[in-house]
């Protein structure tokens, strides 16, 4: 009822608030007997620490992963795995200025319109500090799909844009600030820097290849993946369109165009993967503290290079998800 809770037969339910004890997430249906690597879910989780390159917030915390259940030595039990995460560097009152000035473009008045209430600190429920459950998720769901690579990376963040429509190369280093150019890395830490001290912020996009992913991924109706994906991306706080294949440029082609190349079609046709090269776009929006309280608190003035490994996580939970699915009908 609530919509803490995505995926069908892999399901991950996300809980906890940005400045409360912990955030952490339940996840449901990982087949039992998987190898699980504490190590390996950490590092899922530093991609997306925050506190790691300038330009970014300021806010540092270890994100250190608690596993409570589901787990035994060192192998998945087939049963619900919960982990937590505890906040421990939270500062709320740099957050006193934002109790009763509302942020467009945020959730703060929404929040109040909906419940009556709202933890103001950092932003509560709605705060970006919720992805980490996702990533946590999005780790469990690598493990029963290793063989389909999920790479995210950001194809246009401010003055900075990668022009190609497929990563030149999908296992390459990508940097501190996941652009898909990295030796961009120097120009993009000034430009972070600078809009930190004039308290602004940009948005962008990112744009994600799925290799090795099989035909057959996605129901004809409701459920078909393109849907999936596009709820899983849009429901990122600051994820505002999402598209595949040709995407918005369709607007501008005709069906002679279009028609003679599938892979215009990004991989996905009548909702269901076609065992080709699945390609992706999410557009995010500029982060909506600005001004003042942006200068006075921590906050990213941009959010896509810590957005990159949540993107990443949240298909991978779709596509395991949609996995287990289509085993259902073997």
């Amino acid at each position: 009822m609530r919509g803490n809770s995505f995926g069908k037969l892999f399901s991950i339910t996300s809980f906890g608030e940005s400045h409360g004890v912990a955030l952490g997430v339940v996840i449901d249906g990982v087949p039992p007997g998987l190898e699980f690597s504490l190590e390996d879910l950490q590092k899922a989780l530093d991609r997306r620490a925050p506190g790691q390159s300038k330009g970014t917030t300021a806010r540092k915390e270890a994100d250190k992963a608690e596993v409570l259940s589901g787990v035994f030595e060192n192998k998945t039990m087939g049963t619900p795995i919960a982990v937590i995460v505890r906040n421990t560097n939270q500062r709320s009152k740099d957050y006193e200025k934002l109790k009763s000035d509302y942020r467009p473009g945020h959730a703060d008045e929404t929040y109040i319109q909906k419940y009556g209430v709202r933890d103001h600190r950092g932003g509560g429920r709605s705060s970006g500090r919720e992805t980490l459950s996702r990533v946590i998720g999005g780790y469990f769901a690598s493990l029963f799909i290793p063989d389909i690579k999920v790479k995210a990376y950001i194809s246009k963040m401010g003055p900075f844009v990668y022009d190609e429509d497929v990563l030149d190369n999908i296992d390459k280093d990508l940097g501190r600030y996941n652009f898909g150019h990295p030796e961009k890395d120097q120009e993009i830490e000034d430009y972070l820097v600078g809009l930190k001290r004039d308290g602004d912020s940009v948005g962008g996009q990112i744009s994600i290849n799925i290799e090795n992913c099989p035909a057959g991924l996605g129901e004809p109706a409701f459920d078909k993946l393109k849907a999936d994906l596009g709820k899983a991306l849009l429901s990122i706080g600051a994820c505002v369109s999402f598209s595949f294949g040709l995407g918005e440029e369709m607007a501008n082609r005709k069906g002679s165009e279009v028609s003679t190349d599938r892979a215009n079609f990004g991989g996905i046709e009548g909702g269901i993967s076609n065992g080709t090269l699945i390609t992706l776009k999410a557009t995010f929006k500029p982060t909506s503290t600005v001004g003042d309280k942006a200068k006075a608190g921590r906050h990213d003035p941009c959010i896509l290079p810590r957005a990159v490994p949540v993107v990443e996580a949240m298909i991978q939970v779709v596509l395991a998800d949609h996995y287990l699915r289509q085993k259902a009908y073997s």
